[in-house]
């Protein structure tokens, strides 16, 4: 299962974003506290998330509390990361996978990156900026997973209209 983490997110318009991709691709959000805003409907539904009850999400006190609960192989974004998302090995649908990406302020712990250095990657972009926006990386990386997996029974079809719905779309 892949698993969206993040460490006390400061900006409830991102975790509105990731909710939805969450909600998008099936993955599970873990919010570390604190939590720059208040995570109640009316909050997120600001954010652009108008669906939060489809969202599976589970607030922790800590990261020491995250770490007890939450058992698999965890990789860290972040600006001081040395790999690309892509050199690690996602494919494996059956393993406990948790991306954990830090509050847009000062971003992950450096504490608790230091301790897992081989686990650290950063995506690749330009000398002009430090990082991404919080919510487009989360995307990235997700999909990058999903992609290695065969994006894991989603669906490749929008499920609203018929699957031929351009081709009998009417001509001008």
């Amino acid at each position: 299962m892949i698993n969206i983490v993040l460490f006390e997110p400061e900006i409830p318009q991102n975790t509105g974003n990731i909710m939805r991709s969450c909600i998008a691709t099936n993955a599970k959000l873990h919010l570390i506290k604190p939590l720059g805003f208040k995570l109640d409907e009316a909050s997120i539904k600001r954010s652009g998330v108008n669906y939060i009850d489809k969202c599976d999400y589970q607030v922790y006190e800590n990261y020491e509390d995250f770490a007890s609960k939450n058992k698999g192989t965890y990789y860290f974004l972040t600006r001081y990361g040395h790999k690309p998302h892509t050199t690690f090995d996602y494919s494996n649908s059956k393993e406990n996978i948790y991306f954990i990406f830090g509050k847009e302020s000062t971003g992950i712990d450096k504490h608790i990156l230091k301790n897992n250095l081989d686990h650290c990657m950063r995506l690749p972009m330009s000398k002009n900026v430090r990082s991404l926006n919080l919510a487009n990386t989360v995307a990235i990386v997700l999909y990058e997973a999903l992609r290695q997996q065969n994006y894991n029974n989603l669906l490749f079809d929008e499920p609203h209209k018929s699957k031929t719905f351009l081709e009998d779309y009417p001509d001008e």
